[in-house]
């Protein structure tokens, strides 16, 4: 029998380091978000005693969720705003505006991000009632 790389191993799988391809816990669950990071981070911050193998994957696949839907959001703003660049300010807007993630982000100030425009309804001209114009003595005669 020949040596080759392509005879059966037993099930044993690739054994040539150039047959072995390694993915990054990210691509296979199929992530942007750094997973090693984000797991060293849970474990340097002494949050629990142990980690879950899972958890890192979880913790940046619900952070990734979260960005994407706050930057389309705040993509929004910025072109209801007419402009090209997301800002500090849109990102509030974005917040601000959105009832769930400013329940979730409601004790967190953006630095530069201003405040949201609110005018009282007392101070809104109603345009269904008509206001009498003053001098107008046609309609009394």
């Amino acid at each position: 029998m020949a040596s080759t790389s392509t005879r059966n191993k037993g099930g044993k799988g690739k054994t040539h380091p150039e047959e072995i391809k390694k993915h990054s816990r990210s691509a296979r669950a199929g992530l942007i978000f750094p997973v090693g990071r984000i797991e060293k981070n849970l474990r340097q911050g002494h949050y629990a005693q142990r980690i879950g193998q899972g958890a890192a994957v979880y913790m940046a696949a619900v952070m990734e969720y979260l960005t994407a839907e706050l930057l389309e959001l705040a993509g929004n703003a910025c072109i209801d705003n007419k402009r090209q660049r997301i800002t500090p300010r849109h990102l509030q807007l974005a917040i601000r505006n959105d009832e769930e993630i400013d329940k979730l982000l409601a004790h967190v100030d953006i630095m530069e991000g201003g405040r949201l425009p609110h005018i009282q309804n007392e101070l809104l001209v109603d345009r269904k009632k008509s206001v009498p114009v003053v001098g107008d003595e046609e309609d009394e005669e």
